[in-house]
This record gives C-alpha cells, structure tokens and sequence, in this order.
C-alpha cells in the first residue's frame, strides 16, 4: 500500500482544511495540532482521475475542507492520494493544558472552531517525514513533524454557535454536542471540538479517534431521544446504496425504535485477508450499555439512521446489513461507514407486506449467502416471525 509521499523542508505554508490532529500515545501528555497540505494542489493531479471514480477532478475547494460528503464522492485511490499530502503537525502537551493553553496550542483551537480553511504557516524542528498512516477511525494522512513555530495567516471563521458554546463553560460536553447538531454543525466539526479540549465543564484534550465515535455516539442517542414518543412506520422499507466499498441494506420495520447492524467483511477488502469475516451487535429498547465490538462504525451508521426517522418523523425497528468488498481495499476511516449509510437512506425505499420478503430482497444485492449472516442477527433469526419489534 505504497503511495508517493512528498519531500518537504522545515516551513510548509497553506490553508489547514481546517483539520486538527490528537493522539493517543504517551496519554495524558499526547501530540496535537493542525494538519496542512503539503502543496497548494492537495497532492492530487486535478487534471486526471487517479482510480476508476468519477473521472472528473474533483473541486479544489472542497478537497481542501475534507468534507466527508464531497471525498465520498471519489474513489479510494484518489482519496488515498490526496491524503498523503496532508502534513500532521505537532507538538507535545498535555490533556489538561485545554483550560490554560499555550500558544501552540491556542492557535490549534482556534482553527479547529473554524468553519472553512484556515491559512497557516508551520516550521517544524525538522523535515516532516514518516510513511502514509492509515487508521479504522481517521483519515490517512502523511508525513508527520515537531512544531518549532506557528503562526496563522488569515482569520478563522468561527460559527456564531460554536462560539458561544465554546465560551459556556458550564455547559455539559454531551448537551454542548446535543445544541451544535441541532444548530446544523457537522459531526465532524463537534468532532474536532471536542479533541481540542472546548467542550463541557472540565476541559481535556481528548485523542481524536475517541472524539470521532464520542461525537457520533453522543448526537445518535440526541436523535434518539428526539425519536422516542414519534409513531412507528406502518410497513416494511427497504433502502439500498453503497459508497467506496461499502454496501448498506437498511430494513425499517414497524415497531419502537431497536437497532442492529450486520458487518459483512468480504475476503480481499481492507481487514479480512483471504476469508469473509460476519459480525453483529444491536440495542434497544433503551440506551447500549458498554461499548460496541463493531467499533465507531457502529454509531456512524447508527447516527446515519437515527437522521433519517428525524427527517420523516417516525420510529423503527431496523436492520442494517454492511458489506464490505475489495473495493474498500484501504481503511480511511469511520466517516466511510456514516457516509455509505447516509446513501443508502438517500435512495427511494422499496416497500413490503412481509419480513421474509424483504430478507429476501436484500439476499438479492448483498453477495455473502443469507444462510452466513442470517444466524448472526437476533432480529431475524426464529422461524415464523412477521415483525422485528416481536423479538423483543
């Protein structure tokens, strides 16, 4: 999985998407700051298609944001090329300097409260080097270097929301992210507030692939609550799509709302190696207890369905049904799986009298033989069953 990093020098200057970076090792002291595009085109040839994607080049501005919604419409080589010219800057503090940051750090914060590229000029201790890093939580990004010296280079564009949230000190980080969804910010945007340390009353740097699921986990079980006293669907619907390798089913059936994910590693795609790979978890009535052994992707679909019955203002028993193949041949993250979710609720719904007969219909699109991954779901398993809800 080799890719063409670039050779730098010790100063790189371009505009942080706005992206900011935290890590895990050596917690509580960890490495934070923003990353920066090692040249002014993102490191991706515009004028062509680097894989079998659109064929078109992708917008300059929108690459520069990594928004979720615009990389999901390219392929994985033209994603992987991108990233591997963003440059992780950083520098060593700890969780609790949130509170009292120093310079460095103030800086970071504040392009991470930004809503659109921030411009900044980084000299690192050395040459930035390192191979292309690749994560189940994060975007790949590149080379890696110690901050020496920052300075931002054009005013950060701060939400008037995510201002004053960031201000309320004594706002609770889970009601903090509850305020910022419903106000339209963007889960990666909380996302990234969060791993900065300026949400909530005690303020910590927390890494980002924490931040990542906490922010989806958080906003879902918002959306749940705004779901729960809303009526069922009164028939069965089943909504398909799919996005760089993923494929989604996602079977809605009458009932309260309940929540069970399917995982379907093809053989060849990103973790599995030669053999397919089946796992499940699910929830409901009520809160998950315990974290999930699918990992982030389990609340970035949930969130993804939690935003559709918002949207048509109803409650569900569901089934969603991932299926991973070879074209998802490297991890870019768990925004892949909200993304490819969020398609597959896009899509018109097909319409049923009965569960076998959309289990059936799924069985149609989804490669893996139902007699795989059907024993693996306690929604659907038991003979003679008509409803989802009845299995609880």
């Amino acid at each position: 999985m080799a890719s063409e990093l670039p050779k730098l020098g010790t100063t790189i200057e371009g505009p942080s998407p706005p992206e900011v970076f935290v890590g895990r090792f050596g917690y509580p002291r960890v490495s934070a700051g923003p990353l920066v595009p090692a040249d002014e085109r993102g490191g991706l040839d515009l004028g062509s298609s680097s894989g079998s994607g659109t064929g078109s080049a992708p917008d300059l501005g929108s690459l520069l944001f990594s928004r979720p919604a615009d990389l999901a419409r390219m392929d994985v080589g033209e994603i992987v090329a991108l990233r591997s010219s963003m440059v992780r800057s950083g520098s060593k503090v700890e969780v609790a300097d949130a509170r009292n940051p120093g310079r460095l750090l103030e800086m970071a914060q504040e392009i991470a409260m930004s809503s659109t590229p921030v411009g900044t000029e980084v000299t690192f201790e050395k040459p930035p080097r390192g191979r292309l890093r690749f994560d189940g939580f994060m975007m790949p990004s590149g080379p890696s270097g110690s901050v020496k010296e920052m300075e931002i280079t054009s005013n950060p564009s701060i939400p008037r929301k995510v201002d004053a949230v960031v201000e309320d000190s004594d706002l609770l980080a889970a009601r903090a992210v509850g305020e910022l969804y419903a106000s339209g910010v963007e889960v990666d945007g909380i996302s990234r507030l969060l791993s900065l340390g300026l949400l909530g009353k005690k303020r910590k740097l927390v890494p980002t692939r924490w931040s990542i699921t906490a922010s989806d986990d958080i906003a879902g079980k918002h959306l749940a609550a705004a779901i729960q006293d809303l009526p069922p669907v009164n028939e069965y619907l089943l909504f398909s799509g799919e996005r760089l390798g993923n494929h989604f089913e996602v079977l809605l059936a009458p009932g309260t709302f309940t929540y069970e994910l399917i995982e379907i590693w093809l053989p060849r795609s990103v973790w599995s190696g030669e053999e397919a790979w089946i796992g499940a978890d699910r929830e409901g009535p009520g809160p998950k207890k315990g974290y999930s052994d699918l990992a982030g992707g389990y609340y970035a679909a949930r969130l993804a369905l939690l935003e559709r019955l918002a949207e048509v203002r109803r409650q569900a028993s569901a089934l969603l049904v991932r299926e991973i193949t070879e074209k998802y041949w490297a991890p870019l993250g768990v925004w892949v799986v909200r993304e490819a979710a969020r398609e597959a609720l896009r899509n018109p719904p097909q319409k049923f009298e009965t569960l076998e007969a959309a289990l059936a219909d799924i069985a149609t699109r989804i490669r893996t033989p139902a007699r795989d991954w059907r024993p693996h779901s306690e929604l659907v398993r038991g003979a003679g069953q008509t409803t989802l809800a009845k299995f609880f």
